[in-house]
């Protein structure tokens, strides 16, 4: 499983005091949970997964995983931008323990990159890392999938094939994505956490997280700030 106890994130200010992203967040998600991070642009969301994906150091807290999880899907930020696509697959199968050929195989047909496989992965668009990570994350196979944004890989048929691939065909399996899409929580998650104005606060229930965001959205300034209080 895993388990986060009194995470915090903050970053310096040239005021002074740091800017406080969220404090003393603390949750376990296990084997076939699935956890919700919302918020509006700029809150956190991104950084959390990135925290417990082990690429952004936390503040403070700690977070402890007893499963395999993924790198946070939808960030190409861990490639080697001087190798090729291939290249990277490569590297990273061998890292992992997985068959190099067998695992180019596989992110050859999921990712649909064809040619530009053989470049390197400087010149690929934020969309094309993005389909790359995706495509090595479910070659690979983990126990958890870190999302940030699946509407990040590109073209609507690409986005409902990653959904079948991560929902449906592993719904076994634990994630955590952070998203704008209710919809998609609604069907496929079982929790939520919000993040707003430099509060994370964990929710049994999907649709009252869902409510409390939409009201943040809707009415950002006095919603924030009540949030933020409570």
């Amino acid at each position: 499983m895993l388990v986060v106890r009194d995470l915090a994130k903050r970053y310096p200010s040239p005021r002074g005091e740091p800017h406080r992203l969220f404090d003393h967040l603390s949750f376990e998600l296990e084997r076939g949970g699935r956890l919700a991070v919302l918020g509006r642009n700029g809150q956190g969301k991104s950084t959390l997964i990135k925290i417990l994906g082990g690429v952004v150091a936390p503040s403070a807290g700690e977070v402890r995983w007893s499963m395999t999880a993924s790198w946070p899907m939808g960030f190409g930020g861990g490639f080697q931008g001087g190798m090729t696509g291939i290249d990277n697959i490569r590297f990273l199968a061998r890292i992992y323990g997985r068959d190099p050929a067998l695992t180019l195989a596989r992110v050859e047909t999921f990712a649909e990159l064809g040619v530009a496989l053989e470049k390197p992965v400087r010149f690929y668009s934020s969309g094309m890392r993005a389909r790359l990570a995706f495509g090595l994350s479910l070659a690979i196979e983990f126990d958890c999938y870190l999302i940030d944004e699946v509407t990040a890989v590109g073209d609507l048929a690409f986005i409902h094939k990653c959904e079948r691939e991560l929902f449906e065909r592993r719904a076994d399996r634990a994630f955590i994505i952070a998203t704008h899409d209710l919809a998609l929580v609604r069907r496929v998650c079982d929790r939520a956490i919000v993040i707003e104005r430099g509060r994370a606060k964990m929710f049994e229930d999907v649709e009252t997280a869902m409510a409390i965001y939409a009201t943040l959205c809707e009415e950002t300034e006095v919603a924030g700030r009540e949030f933020a209080a409570e």
